[in-house]
């Protein structure tokens, strides 16, 4: 068990500090199944006995975030050999047992403990109830998790139902980490969710968002959103992604089944890590596919699914609070998805502005994985992808010729004919037909005298 990183270090140490001053304390959590699986953990927790005044008083530097239920922050300030200070916190909480959760979120109220067996009772998950020694490294299972690390098994701890009861969110933590390590979940704990599934509207949107895009970039995305179908929770979360299943594709370019089939395997090709857009962005690209169906006398079409799939993210966006600048990048990624199919025919001008969208290669990396989800022709992405990286900045985005202050001393009035003009000295910029103020100018007084 590996304990040399920096957070375990001080984890143990904190914990260490505790004892020292006559507590009980255990590192606890995730962290100690983290590391029991060889994993280096996120983040490090410790339980103790202490009361979160004794440890305000043990370590002053304190941030008491959620003192009525026993938690409180130690915060770490460390020089880097780079000389510079690393700051984060490791949450120190209470052993305590809790009361009934009204709320499905909080306990109404909590009881302080000196028993570290108690305090494991009240958690989730058997794999997040063990207790790691810091002196002797010894792990305290009082609740079977090291046999269902062993066996890939999510188990609430004691009855699922009153779990699931007392948070609501636990529901989807669940298929989060049977997704993420590749566990299953025991029949117990999946007829629980599945019975319960309809009740996770009484957790916030900010909490189910956060669960779901953890979801999406952790690297087993298709596993989670399969799950998520299995236990009724997706239907409850995602309607919009639940009406994907059985709305056909053409074969002749979605060889690989329907919407719903082409989705989960877009999710598969997402690593660990990948950015919480793209990963909305594969999720909801074709999110509009289902009220745009219709069979033609041709084929199977979605015609304009794209328009109606931005209208349909901005709403998700929207119920999900996602920040304005995140939920610009989804909308523009499923907007603008269906326009690589255009990119070889494209004039230069219409091609660089293409280039232009902001954090472009996110649209090139969800256009590769469309394809490989679909038909598996990359000849448009390489173009794109090429094209993308060997133009000069200076040629997608060059100094303008000629600014609506040149209009103006040209004689020009300011109106609506100014964005006109501009854009048509923009254009041919971009095509290479003109390069100087002189030929933009000219081009300006052509123009002038066909919209006269």
């Amino acid at each position: 068990m590996n304990l040399s990183s920096p957070k375990a270090i001080e984890a143990t140490r904190i914990a260490q500090f505790l004892r020292q001053h006559g507590y009980s304390a255990y590192l606890v959590g995730g962290c100690v199944r983290d590391l029991l699986l060889d994993r280096e953990p996120a983040d490090y927790d410790v339980a103790t006995s202490a009361t979160p005044q004794e440890v305000i008083r043990i370590f002053p530097q304190t941030f008491a975030v959620g003192a009525q239920f026993g938690v409180v922050l130690v915060p770490v300030f460390r020089d880097t050999d780079a000389g510079e200070r690393a700051n984060y916190a490791i949450e120190v909480a209470t052993f305590r047992s809790d009361g009934a959760y009204s709320d499905g979120r909080h306990p109404d109220e909590v009881q302080f403990s000196q028993d570290a067996r108690m305090d494991v009772q009240r958690r989730d998950f058997t794999i997040n109830g063990l207790l790691l020694d810091p002196d002797t490294r010894e792990v305290l299972d009082y609740v079977g998790g090291r046999e269902d690390l062993k066996q890939g098994i999510i188990r609430t701890i004691g009855q699922a139902h009153h779990r699931f009861a007392e948070d609501k969110l636990r529901m989807l933590r669940a298929v989060r980490f049977a997704a993420r390590f590749g566990y299953s979940i025991e029949a117990q704990t999946f007829a629980a969710v599945r019975e319960l599934a309809p009740q996770i509207h009484q957790v916030s949107h900010e909490r189910v968002r956060d669960e779901i895009l953890k979801m999406l970039t952790e690297g087993h995305a298709r596993r989670a959103f399969e799950l998520l179908d299995q236990t009724n929770l997706l239907q409850q979360v995602l309607p919009e992604i639940k009406k994907m299943q059985g709305v056909a594709q053409p074969p002749q370019y979605h060889p690989e089944g329907d919407v719903w089939v082409h989705t989960l395997m877009l999710l598969e090709g997402l690593p660990a890590g990948c950015s919480k857009t793209l990963a909305l962005g594969a999720l909801l690209h074709d999110v509009g596919k289902p009220p745009t169906f219709r069979v033609a006398p041709d084929r199977i079409r979605f015609d304009g699914h794209a328009e109606v799939g931005t209208k349909m993210a901005a709403e998700i966006c929207r119920r999900f609070r996602l920040s304005n600048d995140d939920t610009g990048q989804v909308l523009s990624l499923v907007a603008n998805h269906m326009r690589f199919g255009d990119v070889m025919r494209m004039k230069d001008s219409t091609l660089k502005r293409f280039f232009r969208l902001p954090r472009f290669d996110q649209h090139l990396e969800l256009h590769r994985l469309d394809c490989q989800s679909s038909h598996r022709d990359l000849g448009l992405y390489e173009f794109a992808k090429e094209k993308f990286h060997t133009l000069p900045a200076e040629q997608i985005r060059p100094t303008p010729l000629i600014t609506g202050d040149d209009l103006i001393a040209a004689g020009y009035k300011p109106g609506p004919i100014f964005k006109e003009l501009l854009t048509a000295v923009e254009d041919a910029q971009l095509d290479g037909k003109i390069s100087t103020k002189e030929e933009a100018m000219e081009l300006v007084r052509e123009r002038a005298r066909e919209l006269a």
